[in-house]
């Protein structure tokens, strides 16, 4: 099968550690148009864009969405994973445990947090099975899901990092250092490099930068099913562009400016909130599949991790650098032992 939808990759070549300091991580420099790669480091970003360019930042903020705990009726073990708030309160989670659960069973949170809290025991009462083979539960307090899963929670790591085993230096580590609204599950890894430092680097440059949310949800890992992309189909993430951000980007543009997209998270926001030439404030479900051919109105320069085979990130990169340019960046980057997915290093692709 053709790239980009499968690759071999070593499998220690799967970052397991996050790199530090955060800008430390090699930094491989796509040239589109010249069809050229450069080897650099994160940190040298500030001297490679431009006097002008405007990042464009997902500032979402990963929740601790993964919890343990056992079920109440039997005591067996349970595992769940939340998703996004449904309605009149209810949680939609995935959760998996041995034998059928039931609308009705009551779960019970492993609770070591709570009692060093000294706060209430958590229990989840589940709801309905979604079509979707999701579940709606409703958990015994109020308040925000983000505020209640800080006591109970995990950090949702992938399950390449670890086998999906948190440590609480995570909680840190897979969150970028602008995070500033919760609602993923997954972190926008291209942001995961950069520092206070690299900030102020940026800013001496004259390179500035703003923000636009996406909430980064399970399907982000799930590989497609399908040969054919036009028979994918893709899953749904909340995304907000502000007026400020949409007024930041056309001054960018009017002063000859490129818009630099961090992360594929950031481009769909930014080319489902393209209107012709302009880009507009804009809230809603994002559920833009990008992939080759695509014509990129917002997006001049993408900031991007390297991605899993058969996935909808790498078919966004494809479309974006050009199927064979990205295979011949991917083999060098094997060739050279970058650090791949989440905790790896990350891929600057240059008009």
């Amino acid at each position: 099968m053709p790239f980009p939808f499968d690759y071999e990759l070593p499998a220690e070549l799967i970052a397991q550690e996050p790199c530090e300091p955060r800008d430390h991580a090699r930094l491989l420099v796509v040239h589109r148009d010249a069809g050229s790669i450069d080897h650099r480091r994160f940190d040298e970003l500030p001297e490679i864009l431009r006097p002008g360019d405007l990042l464009v930042l997902n500032d979402t903020k990963v929740v601790p969405a993964r919890l343990y705990g056992r079920r109440g009726r039997t005591g067996g073990k349970w595992e769940g994973l939340f998703l996004r708030n449904g309605q009149n309160g209810a949680w939609e989670m995935l959760c998996q445990a041995r034998g059928h659960l039931a609308p009705g069973e009551i779960i019970v949170v492993d609770h070591t947090a709570s009692r060093e809290r000294k706060r209430p025991e958590l229990q989840l009462t589940l709801l309905d099975r979604l079509p979707s083979g999701h579940w709606l539960a409703q958990p015994n307090m109020e308040g925000p899901p983000e505020v209640i899963l800080q006591g109970v929670g995990h950090v949702p790591l992938p399950p390449y990092i670890r086998k999906g085993a948190d440590r609480p230096e995570d909680r840190e580590r897979y969150q970028t250092v602008f995070a500033a609204i919760p609602g993923a599950v997954a972190a926008p890894t291209a942001g995961l490099h950069f520092t206070p430092a690299l900030f102020e680097s940026l800013k001496k440059r004259g390179i500035e930068w703003t923000q636009v949310t996406l909430h980064v949800g399970l399907g982000t890992f799930q590989p497609m099913q399908t040969d054919d992309p036009a028979k994918h189909k893709m899953h749904h993430e909340w995304g907000r562009l502000s007026e400020s951000a949409a007024e930041a980007i056309e001054k960018c543009r009017e002063r000859g400016g490129r818009i630099v997209a961090i992360g594929t998270t950031s481009v769909r926001v930014l080319e489902t909130a393209a209107q012709g030439d302009r880009v507009t404030a804009w809230t809603g479900e994002a559920n833009l599949f990008i992939y080759p051919p695509f014509k990129f109105r917002a997006v001049n320069v993408l900031l991007t991790n390297f991605h899993m085979p058969r996935t909808t990130l790498l078919l966004l990169v494809a479309a974006f650098t050009g199927m064979g340019l990205l295979a011949d960046a991917y083999q060098a980057a094997i060739a050279k032992a970058y650090r791949f997915f989440s905790y790896g290093d990350a891929m600057l692709i240059l008009p």
